[in-house]
């Protein structure tokens, strides 16, 4: 376990609800991941990559409602410019588990 975190530093993390509306192969990742195209609402749209494709095809991640971290600066990964951290349980393979809400929410919810 790292370090604890002061309560004003979890308040700097701007983890927000949002759907995805595309999703696209990303063959030049390092890793097997898809690219995400996720609607947070007021917010806009943000582009991210997501290493996703052991237990979601392509098709099934579109509408689904995702978390994410979306006040990172922005990463480059190999020729793509991700803009948000979509949040999942990881295992000691790699393995992610996206989390989601427990009902439908409004795109761009804060998670605190």
């Amino acid at each position: 376990m790292n370090e604890p975190i002061t309560w004003t530093d979890f308040e700097k993390v701007e983890i927000r609800t949002g759907t995805v509306m595309a999703v696209e192969a990303f063959p030049k990742a390092r890793k097997p991941a898809y690219k995400l195209t996720i609607d947070f609402g007021e917010l806009g749209t943000k582009r991210t990559s997501a290493q996703l494709t052991k237990l979601y095809q392509a098709e099934e991640l579109v509408g689904k409602q995702v978390v994410a971290v979306v006040n990172f600066p922005p990463k480059q990964i190999a020729t793509f410019m991700s803009e948000c951290l979509v949040l999942g349980a990881v295992t000691d393979d790699g393995t992610v588990t996206l989390l989601q809400t427990e009902r439908p929410t409004q795109n761009g919810m804060r998670i605190a």
